[in-house]
């Protein structure tokens, strides 16, 4: 089996590739042409991936590289992934994020139709959700460029679907953590933060908003139920979520106490982290999941947090004050 993985170097790209090696699959990654190569998470098995340069803003390289790899299954995780830079950079974000899956889905359609898409949707589509927790039906109110640009990567997968037959699944992904997350992101950037001061490395973390809710799981056990999703018989769409919510405090007082410290000591709230539209809570529903895909989660919230504060102290063990 040959898969087709958009945004490889990324945390699920990279996670998604470790599980499909692990099944045999032929693993080719799709990669942007940069001027600093960022192969980090993927360098452990770079030497069994078979890495392809073409972009999401270029249809003819899509094209081309459908064209060489015939792929059986296709993982469309490229994105401009970070909320708040949608915000300054809402055009970019709309090409990638949204029209890049048009692109994608057109390259298939014309090349490989028998193939089996995945897009990775997002529950930042839900916004000032409607209810909680949030199922496949729950109604889209996205608060950020990323969110609505992410709602109409999922409608246009279902519009293709429906239009011209293809197998494309949308996963609606809550939000999934790992020691390979961004360091911009909140929890690596909680994690990172607590293992600096806990080496004697900084003295304060500057935080936004410490209420904002969301339901965290770990991207190990989520790139498992996107595979699933290309296993079914028919094409569908998935919510992947743990059921739990937890807020920007909890983490952090999770974060904190595993190394010994009380978290008030060092947290400074900083304005100039708060969104300009702030969603205030996120939890997933995934009991379609769990019934047809047979899919759950096994991190829950505490072991991911002492895994990703553990990987972190790990890394600055080195570094001296």
């Amino acid at each position: 089996m040959k898969a087709l993985i958009t945004g490889i170097t990324g945390q699920d790209g990279s996670y998604l590739a470790d599980f499909l090696l692990s099944r045999g699959y032929q693993v080719f990654g799709m990669v942007r042409r940069s001027s600093t190569e960022t192969f980090e998470r993927i360098a452990h098995i770079k030497d069994r991936l078979n890495l392809k340069q073409a972009d999401l803003l270029d249809q003819l390289s899509l094209i081309e590289l459908m064209e060489e790899v015939q792929p059986d299954e296709i993982y469309n995780l490229a994105a401009m992934s970070f909320v708040p830079t949608s915000w300054t950079q809402p055009m970019l974000t709309g090409e990638f994020t949204a029209i890049g899956v048009t692109r994608m889905l057109e390259a298939m359609r014309h090349v490989c139709p028998q193939a089996k898409f995945y897009q990775a949707s997002s529950s930042e589509m839900f916004g000032q959700v409607r209810e909680v927790p949030q199922t496949e039906l729950t109604p889209f109110h996205p608060r950020s460029p990323y969110g609505a640009a992410k709602a109409y990567g999922h409608y246009i997968t279902v519009n293709y679907r429906e239009s011209y037959n293809l197998f494309a699944c949308s996963g609606i992904l809550f939000n999934h953590e790992s020691p390979r997350r961004g360091k911009e992101f909140v929890t690596r950037k909680i994690s990172n933060g607590v293992a600096r001061i806990k080496r004697g490395l900084d003295h304060e973390l500057r935080m936004g908003n410490l209420d904002a809710k969301r339901d965290w799981g770990f991207a190990g056990d989520y790139v498992k139920a996107m595979w699933m999703m290309l296993q079914q018989d028919h094409p569908d769409d998935y919510l992947i979520a743990t059921g739990q919510a937890h807020s920007v405090r909890d983490f952090l007082e999770q974060a904190f106490s595993h190394v010994g410290l009380d978290w008030k000591q060092y947290v400074v709230q900083d304005p100039q982290f708060i969104r300009p539209a702030e969603v205030d809570q996120l939890m997933g529903n995934s009991s379609k999941a769990r019934r047809v895909l047979g899919w759950t989660p096994e991190v829950d919230f505490h072991g991911l947090v002492t895994m990703m504060v553990d990987s972190d102290l790990a890394k600055l063990q080195t570094v001296k004050p």
